[in-house]
């Protein structure tokens, strides 16, 4: 008589089984995940991006509604997690967006990028276009966000010169109460911060006053943000204006410092893997249409590409894509610039 197994071989056999059909573990954390079904679905693109969802979703909206027989998979991941998905080969979606302009260029050289042309692509400026192979869509400053309250009686600093007398002046008042990008995990801070050195020297004193107070390090705009207008922070440097736009202003004022505000572009690209390249370049197109830059302009917080911007305000600096990005990707510039700005940002 043929012996039966035990119930928890069984059950191990069973579970077994259901691992190898859901394939192989997924080594990227994913923020946020969310599919907008088409009425009539008979075509679907996966994006992955670092953009927020309530940011974003508008502009899937749109474009399914000139698209509208084209569902969207849209995920949400942090830029060093999207980028190490797309090298490792363990994410393969139609579109890459992400806020590391840096990341996004060095995946675009390192041959993770197929080209695209469209007569909307071919309109954009030189230092808003690579290769035909990433794609500026977005102009986004690097801010500084002020608590109201924490600044009733305080003069509001004009430039980084300003805000390190500010903060030499009043430490009590901000001991612990500063926030900032953690550099070492944050691709975007990571990209901001190196690009404030490329500006002046003056980014290495701010730090090292910021760090004599115990600034607190974050991983995302948001929860600065939320952390300044709470009251939690007196201020964040470096916080991505577009998000700070998109919320409710009340109790935070936004300050474009006038020595010079570096201005961050959101790229666009479609990796090799891409199994709907087509569809993806029909989405760099929306991207780039007057309806997409309208939506931009008027309900999102990003706003749309404009190179007149920067004949009309001086302080803005754009972070050009080009081969420059990938100077302080190089593995020995990364650590020895890690090491001086946790040095200055991060005292006992």
């Amino acid at each position: 008589m043929r012996q039966s197994l035990p119930a928890t071989k069984i059950v191990g056999a069973i579970l077994a089984i259901l691992a190898l059909a859901a394939g192989p573990p997924r080594a990227f954390e994913i923020e946020t995940e969310q599919y907008f079904a088409a009425v009539d679905g008979s075509s679907e693109i996966t994006i992955m991006s670092t953009a927020d969802l309530s940011v974003f979703a508008p502009l899937v909206r749109g474009f399914q509604n000139r698209n509208p027989r084209v569902s969207v998979r849209y995920v949400v991941l942090s830029s060093a997690e999207l980028y190490s998905a797309v090298l490792a080969g363990e994410a393969a979606p139609d579109l890459v967006i992400s806020s590391a302009m840096d990341l996004q260029t060095k995946l675009a050289n390192d041959g993770f990028a197929q080209p695209f042309r469209s007569q909307a692509t071919e309109t954009l400026p030189a230092w808003a276009r690579w290769r035909d192979e990433l794609f500026a869509f977005t102009l986004e400053p690097a801010v500084l966000i002020l608590s109201k309250p924490a600044f009733a009686d305080l003069p509001r600093p004009k430039t980084r010169q300003d805000l390190i007398e500010l903060l030499r002046d009043n430490p009590e008042r901000f001991k612990n109460r500063i926030g900032t990008y953690d550099l070492r995990t944050s691709g975007l801070g990571y990209l901001f911060g190196t690009q404030d050195t490329r500006q002046s020297e003056t980014f290495w004193r701010l730090s090292e006053v910021m760090g004599a107070l115990q600034t607190r390090l974050y991983c995302c705009s948001g929860q600065m943000i939320e952390d300044v207008r709470s009251g939690e922070l007196a201020l964040a440097y470096n916080v991505l204006g577009s998000y700070a736009d998109a919320q409710d202003e009340s109790n935070v004022d936004i300050v474009l410092l006038e020595d010079y505000t570096s201005v961050m572009m959101r790229t666009a690209l479609i990796p090799n893997s891409a199994k709907n390249a087509q569809l993806a370049g029909t989405f760099i197109n929306y991207l780039l249409s007057t309806d997409g830059r309208a939506l931009l302009r008027a309900e999102i917080g990003p706003g749309p590409l404009d190179t007149d911007t920067f004949s009309s305000e001086q302080n803005l600096r754009p972070i050009r894509l080009g081969p420059g990005l990938l100077v302080y990707l190089d593995q020995l510039k990364r650590q020895s610039f890690l090491r001086a700005w946790a040095s200055a940002i991060i005292q006992p």
